[in-house]
């Protein structure tokens, strides 16, 4: 059975079904693509066939952010869709607009708050781009350009055209942005440890005893020869030395700048070396977190700071900037505010 993109699903598929992607799906990722055709089935499902397997690309084993491209043909696993579901489906997002730092034709980029999901799955209903469709509703086309952690606030590029999505993930893929965060980490971070060049790979947590989900992503440094290995390559600039009241330790607030773009790449980065980032519930110290909570590390210290690409439409060389929320600002001394603010910054519509 051979169905091409754009016809309607059966509601409660029973069989396998294979998908030919065309040009109106081609650039989308394989997660998002599946939520619109298997409408009705739980977001926490269709992980879990990605995550075995049972959905391939060409034949292929693939990754929930892998990109469709015209002419691939999918393998998409029985699925059945709960009567109540068929009724009515799950409710829409609720209408949510975020803090825009730029918007026109093409693109728009939000500031991110820390806790919000960039979409639903995995135990998440919905995220960031389900509630800007539902407070946008005339909106003929809103997608992500790419993803920020959960627990990560800042810059978030939303392409409103699929020229514009297309054209900026190619960037994003090629290397050609510029993207700088902002971490603070526990320790003092040696000013001369600029480069950090370590493979990255994926793994599992074990499941919880009685479930049938694959335990918890985690991501770690291996070797270069490890079959799994993914080159990351992330470069640190000590902005400031910090001291917070009540607190012996030190603390290092740093510029991270990734040239690849790796899940976890930067907590895992700094982790590795000692320094993890304030707050970070899966690669930071437990204890030390409990304490942290105690001067107002409500969340983990990582906030995507600055973004440069070339604009899709007129080719312009865009710098945008997002700065410390609140709640970050809040706990900085003065003195790295003074630090922060005299780094240079080439924002042209921050």
């Amino acid at each position: 059975m051979k169905n091409i993109i754009g016809a309607k699903p059966s509601p409660a598929a029973a069989e396998v079904r294979f998908l030919t992607v065309d040009g109106e799906s081609a650039g989308q990722r394989l997660d998002n693509f599946l939520f619109r055709q298997l409408k009705g089935v739980p977001k926490t499902h269709v992980y879990r066939i990605i995550r075995s397997g049972e959905v391939r690309i060409n034949k292929g084993r693939a990754q929930a952010e892998t990109r469709l491209a015209q002419g691939d043909v999918l393998r998409v696993p029985p699925v059945r869709v709960s009567a109540r579901s068929e009724e009515g489906g799950s409710p829409p997002a609720p209408a949510r607009e975020f803090p825009l730092l730029y918007e026109d034709d093409a693109l728009l980029a939000i500031d991110k708050p820390a806790g919000v999901a960039v979409h639903g799955g995995s135990g998440v209903s919905f995220g960031v781009i389900e509630q800007l469709r539902t407070a946008r509703p005339t909106a003929r086309f809103l997608e992500l350009v790419h993803r920020l952690d959960r627990e990560t606030s800042g810059i978030l590029l939303v392409a409103k055209k699929r020229s514009a999505l297309t054209a900026l993930q190619d960037q994003f893929r090629e290397r050609e942005t510029g993207k700088t965060y902002l971490a603070l980490v526990e320790g003092s971070w040696p000013a001369n440890k600029k480069v950090l060049d370590a493979p990255l790979a994926k793994y599992l947590l074990p499941s919880q005893p009685g479930s049938a989900d694959p335990g918890e992503r985690r991501v770690r440094v291996v070797a270069k020869d490890h079959p799994d290995a993914m080159r990351a390559v992330t470069l640190v600039k000590v902005l400031a030395r910090v001291s917070l009241p009540a607190d012996a330790a030190a603390f290092s607030l740093l510029a991270v700048t990734i040239k690849t773009g790796r899940t976890h790449q930067i907590r895992v980065h700094l982790a590795s070396g000692g320094h993890a980032i304030a707050g970070d519930d899966k690669y930071g110290d437990f204890e030390r977190n409990r304490a942290l909570q105690k001067l107002g590390f409500k969340r983990m210290f990582l906030h995507a700071w600055r973004l440069q690409f070339t604009h899709p439409a007129s080719g312009e060389r865009m710098a945008l900037q997002a700065d410390l929320p609140p709640e970050l600002h809040a706990l900085m001394p003065q003195a790295a505010l003074d630090a922060l603010a005299a780094h240079p910054s080439t924002a042209s519509h921050s």
